[in-house]
């Protein structure tokens, strides 16, 4: 018999299962179940230590915990509402999901809206401001517009897609509900070079070196991932001595702790493990 007070850790519970066998929920997650290998929707400008151990060790990837999984759910959720709108106001949708393949790496467009690729974000309100500000192009850490270059590379010959030479990030606020269009120009040679930099990485026999970057952490001495790299599921593969410590605004990752961090009334912040245990 369930009870009330276990709701949250059995749906947290749930998704985490989710994640290691194929249970018939009826939540699109967005994940095919299939053995890793590069996509179309992983050509961001990756640590290459990270991007080889995706590949080959997948199972050395950080578990990522239920409200993890349940955050992440968000877009796969507001990306098939928004094309449903997009439908009900008229707007012609066709090419949803399609498959494409760029110089033999395959990914699946969202569709193609009134003759044009466009490819659906749900995205923080920092990350909103980066498209509304045109800074993304400065600092697509994720992605995003490689990702379009492969989309409108692997359309070239699709009739649905009448215009070949730019293509649309639809972003959506997931706090606030704002949303616009971000209209970006093909770069073939860029998604033709990334490619095959990823392919020559995950060519190698064994891993590259790690490119994390690390910043400083005010001016105690301690070292801390950048917030880019503090994303990776791989940083304690690529950071074996890394130490993860629980500040009031989220971990912090530390490469080097010269001083144990502490509140302002003198008293330690926790250290977990990698696992999430706390540390005496």
């Amino acid at each position: 018999m369930t009870s009330i007070y276990s709701l949250v850790q059995d749906v947290y519970d749930l998704l985490e299962k989710q994640e290691e066998i194929d249970i018939p929920l009826n939540i699109h997650f967005g994940e095919r179940r299939e053995p890793p290998r590069l996509r179309l929707s992983k050509m961001g400008e990756i640590c290459p230590k990270h991007l080889w151990h995706s590949i080959h060790t997948p199972h050395l990837a950080e578990k990522m915990p239920g409200q993890a999984l349940f955050k992440f759910s968000y877009g796969h959720t507001i990306e098939k509402m928004a094309i449903s709108l997009a439908k009900l106001a008229g707007h012609e949708v066709t090419g949803e999901q399609d498959e494409l393949v760029v110089d033999g790496v395959k990914g699946h467009r969202d569709c193609v809206l009134d003759g044009y690729i466009v490819d659906v974000k749900s995205c923080s309100s920092r990350m909103f401001e980066k498209f509304e500000r045109k800074t993304i192009a400065q600092s697509d850490s994720f992605g995003y517009l490689a990702q379009l270059d492969g989309y409108m590379v692997g359309s070239a010959n699709d009739d649905l897609v009448r215009v070949k030479d730019k293509a649309f990030i639809w972003y959506i606020d997931k706090t606030l509900g704002k949303m616009d269009l971000y209209e970006h120009h093909l770069r073939e040679a860029f998604i033709h070079e990334r490619v095959a930099s990823h392919k020559r990485v995950v060519a190698l026999a064994v891993p590259p070196a790690c490119t994390c970057q690390e910043v400083k952490d005010g001016e105690s001495g301690n070292i801390k991932l950048d917030v880019e790299a503090s994303y990776s599921s791989f940083k304690y593969v690529c950071k074996p001595h890394l130490r993860t410590f629980l500040y009031s605004d989220g971990p912090r990752f530390l490469t080097r702790v010269v001083r144990r961090p502490q509140r302002r009334d003198g008293t330690y912040i926790i250290e977990v493990d990698k696992l999430g245990k706390r540390v005496n």
